[in-house]
This record gives structure tokens, sequence and C-alpha cells, in this order.
């Protein structure tokens, strides 16, 4: 029997395994944006990369296969939106370590483009999930930041302990629908409510 309540569309349960476990919190945060877009709650859309086609084989017209791509520019982040009229930009991480999450999973385009949303007055973050404890946590841009620069400017450790996710970021609660309710977290941690 299939489930289709409330936005109609099947809900497929998948079995997880290491070639699909990088889609597996990108499918999670896709379900819960497309759940607080169709209870209009927010309107977050993940961003899509910018890619230069440079190869199409067309054996048919309706079957044209593009054969080679390369990435225009680098992305910035994954997500945009708009939440409670506050502007909303995050990128969202797998980590598959026990006690650290690696600094070299964040590229440095995406810390300059989070320093840049928050000075002009939006709300940055990262959502990680540490796939060997099954959580997820809402990481402020604060604390990528300060182990960033510790990192990359006093050449000290390159990664952030697991320590520090269970002390200093957000534990967002897995659930049914959203399937990942991190606008909660947000809202405990940003807008005070």
């Amino acid at each position: 029997m299939a489930l289709n309540y409330p936005n109609r569309k099947p809900i497929v349960h998948k079995e997880a395994n290491k070639a699909n476990l990088g889609m597996d919190l990108e499918t999670m945060i896709n379900e819960s944006n497309e759940y607080y877009l169709n209870n209009d709650i927010a309107v977050i859309h993940k961003k899509p990369t910018p890619v230069q086609i440079v190869k199409v084989d067309y054996p048919m017209r309706s079957k044209a296969v593009i054969t080679e791509a390369y990435y225009k520019t680098p992305s910035t982040t994954d997500y945009n939106g708009i939440y409670k009229g506050k502007y909303i930009d995050f990128e969202a991480k797998e980590n598959h370590n026990k006690t650290a999450f690696p600094l070299a999973n964040i590229h440095p385009h995406q810390m300059t483009h989070l320093k840049s949303i928050i000075k002009h007055g939006g709300i940055g973050f990262l959502i990680v999930c540490w796939n060997k404890y099954n959580e997820y946590y809402l990481m402020p841009y604060e604390v990528a930041e300060r182990f960033w620069d510790a990192a990359y400017k006093n050449d000290e450790r390159k990664s952030i302990p697991y320590d520090v996710f269970k002390k200093e970021c957000y534990l967002i609660s897995e659930g049914y629908l959203p399937r990942l309710n991190y606008l909660k977290v947000v809202d405990k941690v940003y807008l005070n409510k």
C-alpha cells in the first residue's frame, strides 16, 4: 500500500548504502523544504549547480544525451530562501568519520559566501550529518569560522571535533513531516522563538 498523504507523492524509504549516503541528507532536506513550501511555512530551494554543456549526442531527437559538461564556476552553497522575512543560506555536508568533521569538506568560497550573507543581515549556517551516529546538526557559521581561521591562519588542526558539535551546535530532530525540522532550530538559534 502506497502512502500519499499530504503531498500526494509516494513516500519511498531507501536502504542506506555507501553509494547514496551523500544523497540521503540532500533528499531529507529537499523533502523538508517541500513540506515547508506546501504548508506555507518557508520558501527554500536547492540551488542549481552552474554547468557548461560541451557535447551532446543526438541518437534521436527525443533522446538527446549530454556526454560532456563542466562546472562553470564554483557553486556558493546548497540552499537558499526566505523564512519569516529573513534570508536563509546554508550548506549541507555529510561526515563519515567518528571523531571529527574535516574542514576540507568545506570550500573557501563557501565560507566567504556565508560570511557575506551574515554581514548583510541574512542567516547563514551549515547542516552536518554524522552518518556514524545518525545525527544531524545545525552548525552556526561562527563555529565553522573559528575552526577555519585556526586551521588556515594559525596552522592548527584542520577538523572540528565531534564534542564541539555536541556542545556548540544544535541537534536537528528527524521526523516524518518534515523529515528534518531544521527551521525549528533556526527559530531557537536565530529568531529566539
